[in-house]
């Protein structure tokens, strides 16, 4: 969370700050929650993509003391009480194992991912290279999630996102694409919600290294070349996301901007960054290394 006005006008940022989250982030989570029960019944919950832990703080608070959460993030975390960390690659194997490893094999309730991509402005690319961290979310979660399981994921809306939401249906009992009032209106942000897990018959969902998200469905029947049959060939079936608005109406404006008295203080940030990605170009133009081209 920065310190721009912006930020310090936003009332999100700052009651975040006040009741300690690590990041604004945590009221999507919990919005979704009060819409869709999320943390009901849950013993095992894995969040990937998980820094700087915003989501594994709520799942923490939220969830009783025989609850295993993990979080999975390629970036450090400092650490929650309650929560497993993992430092790692969720594509990787031997992630898959690690986790695993902390259920004592058992499978996990739920599984959520808040992650995404540095954007680049250029829509189309964002949206895809999305699409594609939430099919790489969908892989580990094949592996993890139990029948009639718990899936969500932040994904991109766009002019090809009923090609994600076909997918998943093949998938999940249920699938809606919901929006948190946390959530700003003007963001191509919204989140995936996926109820009912129901593996597909004969398939064995496998985690290998070099394989792509569409290698990896291909034998579930679900992937582009599947996909694009009943799309471009007779009659088609398509796959619509109801559209859910979470939140209670006269909370918060996630678009607006508040004034506040003179003499608010400045909150600093719950939790510092362990490792940001700006501190090696610091480093370097503190070291009179970084030249202009």
């Amino acid at each position: 969370m920065g310190k721009s006005n912006k930020d310090k006008r936003d009332l999100y940022y700052r009651r975040a700050k006040e009741e300690g989250w690590r990041a604004r982030s945590a009221f999507k989570l919990l919005q979704l929650n009060e819409e869709f029960n999320l943390f009901d019944n849950l013993t095992r919950v894995v969040d990937l993509c998980a820094a700087p832990g915003s989501w594994s703080q709520v799942l923490s608070k939220n969830l009783g003391p025989d609850s295993t959460i993990v979080a999975v993030d390629l970036q450090p975390m400092t650490p929650i009480d309650g929560v497993t960390t993992i430092q790692a690659d969720i594509t990787h194997p031997r992630t898959l194992q690690r986790i695993l490893d902390c259920f004592g094999g058992e499978p996990a309730d739920f599984v959520c991912s808040d992650g995404a991509p540095d954007v680049t402005g250029l829509h189309d690319l964002d949206e895809y290279i999305q699409a594609q961290l939430v099919l790489s979310a969908l892989q580990l979660t094949t592996c993890l999630l139990k029948p009639g399981g718990k899936f969500v994921a932040k994904i991109f809306r766009g002019r090809d996102i009923d090609l994600l939401y076909s997918q998943l249906s093949y998938l999940f009992d249920k699938v809606i694409c919901a929006k948190p009032r946390s959530s700003r209106g003007t963001s191509l942000e919204a989140f995936i919600v996926c109820l009912g897990y129901r593996p597909r018959e004969g398939w064995l969902p496998r985690l290998e290294m070099n394989k792509s998200t569409e290698e990896f469905f291909e034998g579930a029947g679900i992937g582009k070349q599947g996909t694009m049959e009943i799309v471009d060939f007779g009659p088609q079936e398509r796959k619509i996301a109801p559209f859910v608005a979470c939140g209670d109406i006269n909370d918060i404006d996630s678009d607006a901007t508040y004034s506040l008295d003179v003499s608010t203080l400045s909150l600093e940030p719950v939790q510092m960054p362990t490792a940001p990605p700006y501190k090696k170009a610091l480093e370097m133009k503190r070291n009179g290394e970084l030249h202009r081209r």
